[in-house]
């Protein structure tokens, strides 16, 4: 089950800085969020063998911290970095910049990804991985923009649905700042 987006006021800990219209999660919205998904995959994985869960970089790995420590099954955590995006825009055409240490022959993979955009990301990442033989491929995204979708792509696990806004903070950025921000930020189009 999902769970869309509300606007939430500042934490009084940490002040919205000035270039961010609001917060669209909260803390401790997301963190809930997060224990629920961790207790489905759980479910979903239990007495299956270890689990190997690739985390896209960077934008998820915040998103996959938090998502591997909600896990009580055994797993194994790697890292994959891709590129698809010139500027702020996507260009349709990944790029592996670094791929996973983990041989995925033979076992469950989930992939954790920050947010489903145009979809060209984790679809060429599903089709990647599953020509390297695994028992299972599954996808884990804490967010989906629905309306900017263009690649059509499954979500096993989804944290949010958002509106069609650019988003900081909880692992995603903008030219690499607000990426450690605790909650997520709408900020105006740049």
């Amino acid at each position: 089950m999902e769970t869309a987006a509300t606007s939430q006021p500042a934490p009084a800990s940490r002040p919205l800085p000035p270039d961010l219209s609001r917060i669209l999660l909260d803390e401790p919205t997301l963190h809930a969020r997060v224990l629920e998904l961790g207790h489905q995959i759980d479910l979903d994985f239990a007495d299956k063998g270890p689990l190997l869960v690739v985390g896209v970089l960077k934008g998820a790995f915040i998103f996959m911290s938090d998502l591997t420590r909600a896990l009580t099954i055994p797993h194994v955590t790697d890292f994959i970095a891709l590129s698809s995006y010139q500027g702020d825009q996507t260009s349709g055409n990944v790029r592996l910049l670094m791929d996973t240490r983990q041989n995925m022959e033979g076992k469950h993979v989930l992939i954790v990804e920050d947010i489903l955009d145009s979809g060209y990301t984790l679809d060429f990442l599903v089709r990647t991985f599953a020509q390297r033989h695994p028992l299972s491929v599954r996808t884990a995204v804490l967010l989906d923009k629905p309306a900017r979708h263009v690649v059509p792509v499954k979500i096993d696990y989804l944290g949010f649905t958002i509106p069609d806004v650019w988003v900081v903070g909880y692992g995603l950025d903008y030219n690499e700042h607000y990426r450690t921000l605790p909650f997520l930020a709408e900020m105006p189009p740049p």
